[in-house]
């Protein structure tokens, strides 16, 4: 079995973006150059790591349909959007029975979408 090690998101100020995920427990880990392009990474109380790719030629990013969100557990949905900052709300919060949570989806400086979960069990 070959285990999740880190996802990579094409992003436009890793400063700013890092920030963003410090939000949620992310801990700066490590980075380097390649090819002109800043690889920073931040990483999660269970090794996760984010891997945020800054290339100064790119000025915005094309989020695409490719992927669809990442989603980070949460105590408390509503708790953790009152101290967050975010890039505006896509759709919720709301209960979602079906999958014992609730939930809600928002943008990242670059518009990525995140998903914090909160389980109702």
């Amino acid at each position: 079995m070959a285990p999740f090690i880190h996802l990579c998101l094409n992003v436009t100020d890793a400063d700013e973006s890092q920030a963003f995920y410090e939000q949620f427990g992310f801990e700066y880990s490590r980075s380097f150059e390649l090819a002109g392009a800043e690889n920073r990474y931040v990483v999660d109380e269970n090794g996760i790591e984010l891997q945020l790719k800054d290339d100064p030629e790119v000025d915005e990013v094309d989020v695409g349909d490719a992927w669809d969100h990442l989603a980070l557990d949460v105590d408390s949905v509503d708790e953790a959007l009152e101290h967050i900052e975010h890039y505006g709300i896509v759709n919720g919060p709301m209960d979602v029975e079906q999958a014992g949570a609730r939930v809600v989806f928002f943008e990242d400086p670059d518009g990525h979408v995140v998903e914090l979960v909160e389980s109702l069990d």
